[in-house]
């Protein structure tokens, strides 16, 4: 099953949404590969994923998982692609239901399950606001950065 979700790319002070398309399929070998430019950081996510998921409770499928970064031809870096890829995995087993409104999801993985302090949400806090997308998940030791943008809003 194909989930697609929301995430952002940072370039310094600009902010590019990116389409994290997670595809768990029961055909061919299993595997985890992630495609679209990732750095070192989004190739080591498949580690943090994949224990922080078993250490939550929840069986990790045994399947050719493929997740694209789209769109492929921007360089992507950071670990904050954690949150959308686990969440991309449990919604195409079954094991979560997503928000059918679309929504921002960005936030680095422990390897317990939770979630570590990710910075740049207040640039995704700006990009939410020019999107008009009105749900951001991110980690809540970083929600303090993205209220401002809301209390800004509400001025």
């Amino acid at each position: 099953m194909l989930a697609k979700i929301l995430s952002v790319a940072h370039f310094g002070l600009k902010t590019i949404p990116v389409e994290v398309e997670v595809n768990v399929a029961t055909i061919g070998f299993p595997g985890f590969s992630i495609i679209g430019l990732p750095n070192k950081e989004i190739e080591e996510a498949k580690e943090r994923v994949k224990t922080a998921l078993a250490n939550s409770g929840f069986a990790f499928p045994t399947a050719k998982i493929v997740v694209n970064l789209a769109p492929a031809d921007i360089p992507k870096e950071g670990s904050h692609y954690d949150l959308p890829i686990a969440l991309g995995i449990l919604h195409s087993i079954g094991a979560v239901v997503l928000p059918k409104e679309p929504s921002f999801y960005y936030g680095e993985l422990s390897l317990d399950g939770s979630l570590r302090h990710s910075k740049g949400v207040f640039l995704l806090g700006l990009a939410a606001k020019e999107e008009k997308i009105k749900n951001i998940f991110v980690p809540s030791l970083s929600a303090n950065e993205a209220v401002v943008i809301t209390l800004t809003a509400l001025m």
